[in-house]
């Protein structure tokens, strides 16, 4: 271990990383082949917002493996009703008829919240917060569906978007407060995406089929300008998922570089601005990932 990859200088640069950014955030990545780890807060619960549909995901496919769904299994999808979203399905206009892991690949790959919704319909709350739960995961819990953190922030605003750049009113809202709202920990996320990489949660005869094809759901989201940013290298590769409210910007994700080195690596932040758009703070995400990250390697 050189003096720059000691557990104090490596936090002390994270700090770093947050305050330039005028964020405060907490933080856990882990060499998913030795165990070695650098952390932050790693086991302060924290609200998950997006990053949950990891834990969805997961189940999915670990339930695919249980043999008690097909991913290829079609859902009649109407125009109507659909949950509150930017992208995918929820901006959709159309009916649509997709299959169970088709919207796996949207609610990954553009963070689509009415295809997390028909998932989390599918596989309910119960069997989501079952699975994490069997993998020893005990502080991460899901609460609601997206539809429904969705009504609190409407409620809690007064239904004025405008509302949520006030920070009076993002300081009540429940989505921001772990108690309330689907949770987790630093720690626990990167114990999630070590399983997945391990080969932990898909059993069964064809569980390492099933495996191999969740984790190349994970590795197709879109947005890179976060966990991503912080590798810009062609043979290094990132798969991860964000989560966004007001204030919060997260993301988990799993680092792989060409020599066989793997890192799982979460990170939850909260700006003091409530300002919506905060390059900084996004970018700060890949900074302190990649700060944790060079220290393991090294």
């Amino acid at each position: 271990m050189t003096a720059s990859s000691s557990p104090g200088a490596v936090r002390t640069r994270i700090t770093a990383a947050f305050t330039d950014a005028g964020i405060t955030g907490q933080l856990h990545a882990v060499d998913i082949d030795t165990g070695a780890s650098h952390g932050i807060d790693a086991d302060t619960l924290v609200p998950t917002a997006s990053v949950h549909k990891l834990c969805l995901i997961a189940t999915l496919y670990r339930q695919a493996a249980l043999g008690r769904l097909d991913l290829r299994q079609p859902l009649d999808i109407p125009a109507e009703g659909r949950s509150p979203g930017a992208t995918g399905l929820a901006a959709m206009r159309d009916a649509a008829r997709l299959s169970l892991r088709d919207l796996a690949t949207l609610a990954v790959a553009v963070s689509d919240n009415t295809a997390a919704d028909l998932l989390f319909d599918t596989l309910g709350l119960d069997t989501v917060n079952q699975c994490m739960a069997d993998l020893g995961l005990t502080r991460t819990v899901a609460h609601h569906t997206m539809r429904e953190l969705y009504a609190t922030l409407r409620e809690d605003s007064g239904g004025t978007p405008a509302a949520l750049t006030d920070p009076a009113v993002v300081a009540r809202l429940r989505a921001l407060d772990p108690a309330r709202t689907n949770h987790s920990t630093p720690r626990e996320i990167t114990g999630l995406l070590t399983a997945a990489w391990r080969d932990d949660i898909c059993p069964g005869e064809h569980g390492q089929e099933y495996a191999e094809e969740l984790r190349t759901v994970l590795g197709l989201q879109a947005w890179s300008h976060r966990l991503a940013a912080g590798f810009p290298f062609d043979d290094v590769r990132v798969s991860g998922k964000t989560g966004s409210l007001p204030t919060l910007r997260h993301e988990a994700g799993v680092v792989e570089y060409p020599d066989g080195g793997r890192y799982a690596v979460a990170v939850f932040t909260r700006a003091a601005a409530t300002t919506v758009t905060l390059p900084a703070a996004d970018a700060a995400i890949g900074r302190a990932a990649r700060i944790a990250v060079d220290a393991l390697r090294a």
